[in-house]
């Protein structure tokens, strides 16, 4: 069966912080906390949230709420004084919600836009699937990239998150689709591919060289063998056309 539809994630995917995230945190957090360690923000950043994710999964009680217990546990995980991080969340979660709900706060990957725009000149529809809240609509819309998006598929709004074979198939659902028509692609082994073909589709992994792929998203202990891994969009549209020549 052709493929007729390409599904991706977001993060890490088609688009990735401008700055890195304690970068970005730590310049938000300066003016009400003072200097915290850049390393102490980031390895705090990145417990508070994996606690959450497993707390309060596909944002339970609203992204705000759920956001600002992540800023509220990575300050204090760097050493901010806690009596002023709680008098000062309402001043610095706002400002993060709005940084990282724009082109402020993300960047697209360089071969981001030249994908959707490859795959669609293919006649291939592209939609996304990302475990995040309905702020990633209003990032896509900053980027000029999701007019190439539909559907988008947002786990804060639908309150099931990838490897859920839920979110998958209302994606394809939506589109009208059969599932061995649509290829996934994302950057998490368990959620993305997997995931995906626990659904029934075609998937491909992401792993880019550098910090922005491979050294910041590998799994510990994860086994690649027998996985179709990509490292860039480019090869993407590649897999497709010879997919679809077969």
């Amino acid at each position: 069966m052709h493929i007729r539809m390409v599904l991706f994630d977001a993060y890490s995917t088609i688009l990735v912080p401008r700055l890195p995230v304690y970068v970005q945190y730590s310049q938000t957090f300066e003016p009400y906390l003072g200097v915290l360690a850049p390393e102490k923000i980031s390895s705090s950043f990145k417990i508070a949230l994996k606690q959450l994710q497993t707390e309060k999964p596909a944002y339970q009680d609203g992204a705000g709420a759920w956001w600002g217990e992540v800023v509220r546990r990575t300050a204090i995980g760097a050493g901010a004084n806690p009596s002023a991080v709680d008098s000062s969340l309402d001043k610095i979660v706002p400002k993060l919600l709005q940084r990282f709900g724009s082109k402020e706060g993300y960047r697209l990957f360089d071969d981001s836009l030249p994908c959707l725009q490859g795959l669609r000149a293919l006649n291939i529809r592209t939609g996304l699937v990302s475990n995040t809240d309905s702020r990633m609509r209003s990032v896509l819309a900053d980027l000029d990239a999701s007019s190439y998006l539909d559907p988008i598929v947002l786990s804060e709004e639908e309150g099931v998150e990838k490897p859920s074979l839920q979110i998958f198939l209302r994606a394809f659902q939506r589109a009208g689709m059969e599932r061995s028509e649509v290829l996934h692609v994302g950057d998490e082994l368990e959620a993305d591919y997997y995931g995906a073909r626990a659904c029934g589709l075609s998937s491909l992994l992401v792993r880019r060289p550098g910090p922005d792929g491979e050294a910041e998203r590998k799994e510990d202990g994860e086994d690649l063998t027998n996985v179709e891994v990509v490292q860039n969009l480019q090869e993407v549209v590649e897999w497709v056309k010879a997919r679809n020549a077969q």
